[in-house]
């Protein structure tokens, strides 16, 4: 499992050179460019525009340019906010916590509720038919929409819920704080939710017409036995592979989900830096999330390697 682990890690360097390429480009091909709020204010003096074009190196080649952030990201040195002049990796490390809460405990709670709507639907057609309607209008509601409405309906019209923030002002208790996660955390889990619990009903039901099910079965195995012990156990390879490249895509949804519920997370921060164009902050924030990627890809390749004996022969 070591040396697969190491072939697979060994791949990954290149496509994140490739990433950091494109993104490094894409960034300084945006109009306006790391210098646009000092352009926009008539106090700057031209002198000082180009004095400060020489001290950040814009004034290189563009490749030279590159070659100099890159250095400065694998050495820790992500340089310093255009914005507030603090340094980017501070600026990250204090928002990864709250994002982590959120994605983690959102994540737990899609893979239990899909879970529980497989394991039904697979055994009742019924219900089926009620969870497959439900899962369309899950993944199909905008993640922007269903917030607005969670907080119009807990938190405006009911009062149950706080509508935004991470804890209420001047309380930092274990309650206030769950209380501000419940409504962030069931906007970001019911895509999730929804989009698994099909594919794990879609297993668990391959799973069922398999002819070892077929086998429990005429050994009078009980039918509550053979869909937990024996079709779920062969469902859920699959479905923990898909859990795992999905989870890393979950920062995406939670850029939006962070905004409508002003939760201070990196999502959060990328739409802050992307409003006051602070380049630094983007291109670690773009950067680690696709480091993110690439680990989850790679943990979800070992799983399979370790879990699967059909892929030990896979390099």
């Amino acid at each position: 499992m070591l040396s697969f682990a190491s072939r697979r890690a060994l791949q990954v360097v290149p496509l994140l050179l490739l990433v950091s390429l494109l993104v490094f480009a894409l960034i300084h091909a945006a109009p306006g460019g790391p210098l646009s709020l000092y352009l926009d204010n008539p106090n700057v003096r031209p002198q000082d525009i180009e004095r400060l074009r020489r001290q950040m190196g814009l004034d290189r080649p563009l490749a030279a340019q590159y070659l100099a952030w890159l250095r400065a990201f694998i050495v820790g040195d992500w340089g310093y906010s255009y914005a507030d002049g603090r340094p980017v990796m501070d600026r990250l490390l204090e928002r990864v916590p709250a994002t982590l809460q959120l994605i983690g405990i959102s994540s737990f709670v899609a893979v239990i509720v899909a879970t529980i709507v497989a394991l039904v639907s697979s055994v009742r057609r019924g219900f089926d038919r009620a969870a497959t309607i439900g899962a369309v209008a899950g993944i199909s509601l905008p993640v922007f929409w269903l917030g607005l409405v969670l907080q119009l309906v807990f938190a405006n019209a009911l009062g149950w819920l706080p509508s935004s923030g991470r804890s209420t002002f001047g309380g930092s208790g274990t309650l206030d704080r769950l209380a501000h996660l419940v409504l962030p955390a069931a906007v970001l889990a019911v895509a999730h939710a929804a989009a698994w619990s099909r594919y794990l009903r879609s297993s668990m039901r391959q799973a069922l017409a398999e002819p070892f099910i077929m086998g429990a079965r005429s050994r009078g195995v009980s039918e509550g036995r053979i869909v937990t012990r024996h079709a779920l156990r062969n469902a859920l390879l699959p479905f923990v592979t898909v859990v795992l490249l999905d989870a890393s895509m979950m920062a995406s949804g939670a850029v939006v989900t962070e905004s409508v519920f002003a939760w201070p997370g990196v999502g959060g921060l990328f739409t802050e830096a992307l409003a006051k164009r602070d380049y630094t902050v983007l291109m670690a924030f773009l950067m680690c999330g696709s480091v993110a990627v690439a680990v989850l890809n790679l943990v979800a390749d070992v799983v399979v390697h370790t879990l699967d004996p059909r892929t030990r022969g896979e390099t």
